[in-house]
């Protein structure tokens, strides 16, 4: 009987090396990025959730954190008090400055989201950039955190169709908001309460900074929190209002 003999060519060797390794370097990806389905996207196009379509006086607190390390810590600790759990989106760069900060926030059973590394206006990059900004947060707070978060807010903000197509093929669900206390721009503390609480309805997610740019938004947040479920409205996780019912999401040009 004779022997078949495979010869093997260096050249194609080589190519079913680098396939290989391609392969598994591709299949690493996967694992370790962030890969839940985003439940208010649609097939037709990318979609930014702001708030849910309920009934039920439920509604979720959410901070911004870009800069500083003297507010944040403070408001945790009302939110400990008052037993309200929130979501912070942070940037990269300022968990990487901060990382003792933001082990609190999550020791206090808080929810963490992406806010971008340096809190630049992602429709001002181009989807290379983007694509950078998203991995390097992403990496700096898992970090940190050891959590591969799945929630992301675009700094400033600000959207546009192209920038929640790259975010949501990242992985993320983009979060917006529908109603906000312009604490950032310190109004005054009555101000910061009545331009909330006179807007609330069910479903709404909450926009409050905790950066040390917005000096009013601790003393603003005990009594805001007390009015709002004066109003008789629960503080719930943005999971459980993303979840529990059809979202409303915003139409992005």
């Amino acid at each position: 009987m004779s022997k078949k003999i495979w010869i093997i060519s260096h050249k194609h060797l080589k190519i079913g090396i680098l396939t290989v390794i391609a392969c598994c370097i591709l299949l690493f990806s996967l694992l370790v990025s962030p890969s839940f389905l985003t439940v208010f996207s649609s097939k037709e196009e990318p979609r930014a959730f702001y708030r849910a379509d309920i009934e039920e006086k439920k509604v979720a607190l959410t901070f911004n954190i870009s800069w500083g390390e003297e507010r944040a810590l403070p408001i945790v600790d009302i939110l400990r008090d008052k037993e309200v759990e929130a979501t912070f989106f942070i940037s990269g760069a300022w968990a990487e400055r901060h990382p003792e900060i933001v082990e609190k926030i999550v020791e206090n059973g808080h929810t963490l989201g992406n806010h971008g590394f340096q809190h630049k206006k992602y429709t001002d990059m181009e989807e290379e950039e983007i694509i950078r900004d998203l991995h390097l947060s992403h990496k700096k707070i898992k970090d940190v955190t050891e959590q591969d978060v799945t929630y992301f807010r675009p700094p400033f903000g600000e959207l546009n169709k192209e920038v929640l197509s790259i975010v949501e093929r990242f992985g993320y669900s983009t979060i917006h908001w529908s109603v906000e206390g312009n604490d950032w721009n310190n109004p005054g503390k009555e101000q910061i309460i009545t331009s909330i609480t006179e807007k609330i309805q069910p479903g709404d997610v909450i926009l409050l900074h905790a950066s040390d740019s917005a000096k009013q938004t601790g003393d603003s947040l005990p009594s805001l929190i007390d009015r709002i479920r004066e109003k008789g409205y629960e503080f719930v996780s943005l999971e459980e209002l993303i979840t529990q019912a059809e979202t409303e999401v915003k139409e992005i040009k």
